[in-house]
Order: C-alpha cells, then structure tokens, then sequence
C-alpha cells in the first residue's frame, strides 16, 4: 500500500508541475510583442478561448485535489498504524476487533470462537452455589460442551489472537482409556525431539502411590504430527530410568538432562529430586533426599532460575492427603537448590497447597499455584485458594511482594509456564487457560476435562496432558526457551 500511495502521490505532483510549466509558458508568450495584423475577435472565437483557459484550469483543480486526498490517505493509514503499534496487536489485531460478539467474525480462525467477557456480566439467572461451584465447568451464554469442543480455542481478548495464530488445531494423538498415564511432568527434549511425562501417582484407577511407583513415558513428536496429518495414535513409550524415579510428579530441562521430582512412597523411601539422563540408558542420580535430615513432605514441581541457574522446587502434602505418605513434617513451601554447593534454603511460605512453579522468561518474576481448594482424597474446599500467585525475584535469588496473579474460575490451578512474550498458562479444570503479564485473561484451550500439565516444545507446538488423553495443539505462540543452556546452565 506504501508503494501506491507514493505512486499516486507522484502523479499528482507531476500534474502540477505540468500545469505549471503551461502557465509559464502562456505567460511568456503574452510578453511578446504581437506581429500579427490586427482582426476582429469572433464571439464564438472568444468562447473557445475562454472554455479552453476553464478546462485547464479545472485539471488543475482536479490535480490538487488528488494530491490532497492522497495526502490525507496517507496520514489516516499513519495514524493507524501508530495506534495498531501501541495497542500491541499490529493492524490485523485493529480489524479483529470489529467482532464484538460471541460466535466467530472475520479474521477468526476455524477453530476459535470470541467469548466477550460482557456477554456474561450479567446473567438471567445465576445458577445457586449447589449447581455452579468450583467443581463444575462454565458455559459461556450460547455455548455448550458440543460447541465449545467443536471450536476450542477461546477468545476472550483479542490479544489471544496473536497467541494462537491463524490456524490453531487441536488434537488427541493418546487414550489410555481410564489409566491416569498422561498427567504430569511435561518436558520437551530438542535433540530428539521427544516430550516426556509422568503417570498420576496416588489415582485409585492408576493403582499406583502407596503398593507401586507412577511411571516415567515419552513420545515422539514427529510421529505426532504424522498422526495429525493421517490419524491413528502415538506410541507412548514407558522409560526405565538406572534408578527407578519413585511416583514422579514434576519435571523440568536442567544442563541437557531433565531433573524429575519424585514423591516418595510410604515411611522409607524418602521424596527426591532425580537429575535423568533423557536418552538410553537414562541413567539416573539422586541429587537431593532430605531437608537437614528431615523428610520432604512429596515434592511436587520444580523450575529453574534463569538469573542463577539454581532450582525451585514446590513441597506439598499430596502424598499424605493420597494416602502413600505418612503425615507430613515440614510446612508446605517453596525451596530453593544449588546443585553444585548442595546449598538448601526456603523462598516462600503461607500457601495452603502449593503446587507448580516457573519463572517469567526474564527470570524477574516467578509464579506458584496454590491448588488449597483440592484436598485430594479429602475432598474439596471451595473457600480454599485455587490461585497463582506472582513474585518479584530478587538479584540474590530471594522472592519478595507476593501478589494474587489469578484466581481460577474452573478447578485449580496445576502445571504453570510461560511463552516467550511473559505470557503464563496453567493447566486448569476445563483445559489450559492464558493470562497477559498483568494477568488480564486473554483466552483459553478448552478440552472439557482437567489437564494438570502441559509444555510447549518450541515454536507454535504445545502437547497437553488430560489424565487419559494426550493431546497435540499447533498454535502461533512459542514457548520460553527453557530448553537451552543460557537458560538452565
């Protein structure tokens, strides 16, 4: 569009340049003396010469306007473009907005739908405490579980446009049936490209916690995407780690391996973070058991420090509240490790379940679920937290100014990461859901059921785990680079 406008610019100058030059050269030749012999001028002579000075005048006319008009297109698209440039969503996002409904609009991928969050201010009727609580999913007004399923990816800010790109799909590429084997532990592996993740440890269905251990599996995402493109399922493959890796439940990439939290089983087996080799053999070495001599609670999550390199883990007592650990010794908290000094310390306290971890790709803030709300074999408490909360992180790797970041309106919040614009997902009781840094929620990857994790595995590839089903997600967003050596060591 900058190419034509220029052009039409230039025509019109040049028009005026012309009329210009025709002027001068009129009035050059009425300077000179006349050396014709006097006549009369016919009237109809005059006329012509009067019509003709009117037509060019009015192509002179013509020409400025056409300059002006250009000019004013070209400072319209400016200011556009300079409002696009502020808004953050570039010119398309400016379009988009004009769909100010539920339901899809122009520009709306095939697979989204936009969900206005002033469609359900207010409601006709607001379902009583007994119907619609913390345990039950939320239909927007003109949705339902077919329809929501039939276009999963919602747009409840248009900023969630550029998070999902201009094709999104979603996939289920694994069912397990009723065995929990896609739960937790999410993390991509580049140089195979594989993604790894961990069986539910404690699920009655699973039979696993207390009489035996959850189990480490991986995929391969090249045959995930052959089963996008041509159907079927992925081989989901079980990994025998040299040290069994006992009731894993969190992960995260550590120096090109993948450090594993286990759980623990029972009084003996002490929870533990294991640091895995993420190829054959997978040799496996216990790299932390024990808080001065105390046992952990059973560890739950864990994430690297980009600033320090050092890692976060969360402490919980999921493993009492299942019934494979005894009861607990330590408050649930947030610690934090230094694997070359074994150096142990606590970063935050006062959660009631803490749950996952990250950090912002900058490594300035990190963020914690607090899943109080689920009690696991306890029950439920819906006045309980189900919130991430938001930290400063010091220079020194110290945590200040915690903030409530969100609170989550279907189930609690589990898994959490970040893209690489500062963007945090979690996975939630109706799929995955999207804040912005200020933690304004922008859209939501619906599958209809828990996922309690999920990982990105580079650019615009996500896999999520929903307990029996795995799933594939292309998407526009790309994750943070926690994969490479400037970012874990």
């Amino acid at each position: 569009m900058a190419k034509k406008k220029a052009q039409g610019q230039g025509h019109g100058a040049a028009d005026v340049q012309k009329s210009t030059s025709q002027q001068d050269i009129r009035s050059d030749i009425s300077s000179l003396p006349d050396s014709r012999p006097a006549t009369t001028t016919s009237p109809r002579s005059s006329k012509k010469k009067q019509k003709h000075n009117n037509n060019i005048k009015d192509k002179e006319t013509d020409s400025n306007i056409f300059v002006m008009i250009n000019a004013a297109v070209a400072l319209g698209l400016v200011g556009l473009a300079v409002h696009a440039s502020k808004d953050g969503q570039g010119i398309n996002g400016l379009f988009k907005k004009n769909n100010n409904g539920n339901g899809n609009g122009s520009g709306t991928p095939r697979y989204a739908q936009v969900i206005r969050p002033s469609s359900f201010a207010v409601l006709d009727t607001v379902p009583s405490p007994s119907q619609h609580n913390f345990t039950t999913l939320f239909f927007p007004p003109g949705t339902d579980a077919d329809s929501l399923k039939e276009k999963p990816f919602l747009i409840y800010d248009d900023a969630f446009y550029d998070i999902i790109g201009s094709d999104p799909t979603l996939t289920v590429i694994a069912d397990s049936g009723t065995n929990p084997l896609f739960h937790e532990a999410t993390v991509w592996y580049p140089p195979t490209d594989e993604v790894f993740f961990v069986q539910n440890a404690g699920a009655p269905a699973a039979g696993t916690g207390l009489d035996k251990s959850a189990i480490v599996q991986k995929i391969s995402l090249s045959q995930a995407q052959n089963v996008v493109s041509n159907g079927g399922s992925v081989d989901v493959i079980t990994v025998n780690t040299s040290v069994p890796v006992i009731n894993p439940n969190g992960a995260t990439n550590f120096r090109g391996k993948i450090v594993f939290t286990g759980e623990g089983q029972g009084e003996d087996i002490p929870p533990a973070l294991y640091w895995v080799e993420p190829v054959e053999p997978h040799n496996a070495t216990v790299i932390l058991n024990n808080y001065y001599g105390r046992q952990f609670n059973s560890l739950n999550d864990v994430a690297v420090n980009p600033r320090n390199k050092q890692l976060y883990f969360t402490d919980v007592t999921y493993g009492y509240l299942q019934d494979f650990r005894p009861a607990p010794v330590l408050p649930n908290q947030v610690y934090r490790f230094d694997a070359d000094t074994g150096a142990l310390g606590v970063v935050a306290d006062g959660f009631n379940l803490p749950n996952g971890v990250t950090f912002s790709p900058d490594g300035k803030y990190a963020y914690v679920a607090d899943t109080g709300a689920n009690a696991g074999f306890w029950g439920f408490n819906y006045t309980k937290p189900s919130t991430l909360y938001r930290f400063d992180v010091n220079d020194d790797g110290t945590w200040d100014n915690r903030m409530t970041f969100a609170y989550i309106d279907s189930g609690v919040p589990d898994g959490v990461h970040c893209d690489t614009k500062g963007n945090v997902y979690a996975g939630v009781g109706d799929g995955i859901h999207v804040w912005n840094p200020s933690g304004l929620l922008l859209g939501k990857i619906w599958l209809g059921v828990t996922s309690a994790n999920f990982q990105f595995a580079g650019k615009g590839r996500m896999v999520i785990c929903a307990e029996t089903k795995l799933y594939y997600v292309t998407l526009g967003a790309e994750g943070a680079d926690i994969t490479s050596s400037q970012y874990s060591g």
